[in-house]
């Protein structure tokens, strides 16, 4: 049982939490070890149980999604912190993802959506709602940088190493990335942590902004 996705669900709708338990409780493949009503209590127990991923509502009574996922990470920083809303606010979408969520979805997705998604988390993929990466395409020339990196730190990159940020940005795994350059996984991931390296970044969430923002995702 050991190999179970771990997962903590944080929403202050507790029929909504009940939903999500009952989908995950059909499959040996997750365990809900937690639940929690509010952000400070999902920090709190977070901490606690150690969870591979959080499910985490965005606007909550008291400490809300955003001070939540800032404490979640800072205590927990090996936990994938999985957003799940009704906001489709683009603001919200950039603010979460800069703070280092692992991804952004709307609670009108289907259910298998959601269990391809927490899969993905759990590997530290990135996972974005389509319509909200359209919006975040679409906004990407009016936002502000997604982290404080200078442009000029893009002419480190190789050119390898820019096709596959652009993949990054389109919201492709390393394993589409491989398929779609003609190179191995491995080597894909090899060069993933080389860019975050020379751009000064934490994750792979805040390189795919970064890049929307910089046009890669229309390249």
């Amino acid at each position: 049982m050991s190999d179970r996705i771990r997962v903590l669900l944080v929403d202050d709708h507790a029929l909504f939490r009940s939903g999500i338990n009952s989908l995950l409780k059909r499959s040996e493949e997750f365990e809900v070890v937690g639940e929690a009503a509010d952000g400070l209590e999902g920090a709190k127990r977070a901490k606690q149980l150690q969870p591979d991923v959080v499910l985490l509502d965005l606007h909550m009574p008291g400490v809300g999604g955003l001070d939540a996922l800032k404490l979640i990470l800072e205590d927990v920083p090996g936990t994938q912190v999985l957003m799940l809303t009704v906001s489709e606010d683009s603001e919200d979408l950039l603010g979460t993802l800069r703070t280092g969520a692992t991804g952004y979805l709307l609670k009108n997705i289907e259910a298998e959506t959601l269990i391809d998604a927490i899969r993905m988390a759990s590997r530290g993929e990135p996972v974005i709602s389509p319509l909200m990466m359209g919006k975040l395409l679409a906004n990407r020339t009016g936002a502000s940088p997604a982290a404080p990196v200078a442009d000029g730190a893009l002419d480190k990159l190789t050119p390898r190493e820019r096709d596959i940020l652009g993949c990054i940005a389109k919201g492709q795994s390393n394993k589409q990335i491989a398929r779609n350059l003609d190179v191995a996984e491995s080597t894909v991931k090899i060069h993933v942590q080389s860019i975050l390296k020379k751009l000064h970044l934490s994750s792979r969430v805040q390189a795919a902004v970064f890049a929307v923002e910089r046009g890669f995702a229309a390249q």
